[in-house]
């Protein structure tokens, strides 16, 4: 199969497109013909080797955790998808971005998403989801969300949205077009941000979700008064700290389906900023890494 591969870590440079072994699903897992894969802030970290201490990978490696395509090999023991199924899902760190990619958590894709869509949906979705469900129940709630462009702040925008929350997003004045596009009242980050939250929201925050580790941590937590009441999917290191829920991304069919769902129903379009060929991988590599990005990056096979 074609892919996209590093023999080594280290910048862009180190990727190359060429021939590599066809992967084989194991139990429990599907084999996609891929459409498209995205390129998340993690591809590319892995990729460099700067966390290779904690996500070690066999070289050389195919970078890529999340894709979309159609089923054409089902493993052992799998159930309710058929080969000829359109899915999106996650697999390992590694192994999205290739004309064939293993997954071990998907869902079949709605109709109302292009592939490019259900390629930028998986890793931002579980990831959002797995934020915003440690702040509990968000009906009727004021959530802060910050970072809330990127491909998981947006995602937890309109998911927050479909709960029954009302939305506040923080993102460069550029975006704030695009957060009230998803349903979020946008705001500037950065020094200042208390106030300016008071003017949007006289009866206070209720809940906060922190998708940028930008170092507002502390910030956001004095602004609720409570890091019970903050989550993150960023700043491991502070929450710690801070005594802030951490919640990690995971390959969890249950929040794909929802997704699924959501996506269905009009309440939740992964937004993709960019689209590259296979051939440009480095490109959109080195787009990821420049950040600022407005939803997601997605390479299509």
């Amino acid at each position: 199969m074609r892919a996209a591969r590093y023999h080594e870590y280290g910048g862009v440079e180190m990727l190359v497109v060429e021939q590599a072994p066809d992967p084989h699903p194991g139990p429990g897992e599907i084999r996609i013909r891929v459409a498209a894969a995205s390129v998340n802030p993690v591809d590319w970290m892995v990729r460099s080797g700067a966390v290779r201490e904690v996500l070690p990978v066999d070289l050389p490696a195919v970078p890529g955790r999340d894709a979309a395509g159609v089923v054409d090999e089902i493993g052992e023991g799998v159930r309710g998808v058929g080969v000829g199924d359109r899915v999106f899902g996650l697999g390992g760190v590694t192994g999205a971005t290739a004309e064939f990619a293993v997954l071990s958590a998907w869902a079949r894709t709605p109709d109302t998403w292009s592939d490019e869509e259900a390629a930028a949906a998986a890793l931002g979705a579980v990831t959002a989801m797995g934020g915003l469900n440690a702040l509990g129940p968000l009906k009727g709630r004021t959530v802060l969300i910050e970072g809330a462009a990127g491909g998981v702040g947006s995602a937890a925008v309109e998911i927050a949205v479909a709960q029954g929350a009302t939305v506040i997003g923080t993102a460069g004045e550029r975006n704030h077009e695009f957060l009230t596009s998803l349903g979020a009242v946008p705001t500037t980050y950065g020094a200042g941000l208390a106030e300016r939250v008071a003017t949007l929201a006289p009866d206070g925050v209720d809940v906060v979700l922190d998708t940028a580790a930008s170092g507002s941590l502390a910030d956001l937590v004095a602004l609720v008064g409570d890091p019970a009441r903050v989550s993150t999917v960023a700043d491991h290191a502070n929450a710690q700290r801070l005594g802030v829920h951490v919640a990690n991304a995971e390959n969890d069919p249950a929040l794909l389906a929802e997704a699924a769902e959501l996506g269905r129903l009009g309440h939740f379009t992964p937004r993709v900023e960019a689209t590259y060929p296979l051939e440009r991988i480095a490109e959109a590599h080195a787009h990821s890494e420049r950040g600022h990005t407005r939803g997601k990056i997605v390479v299509r096979l």
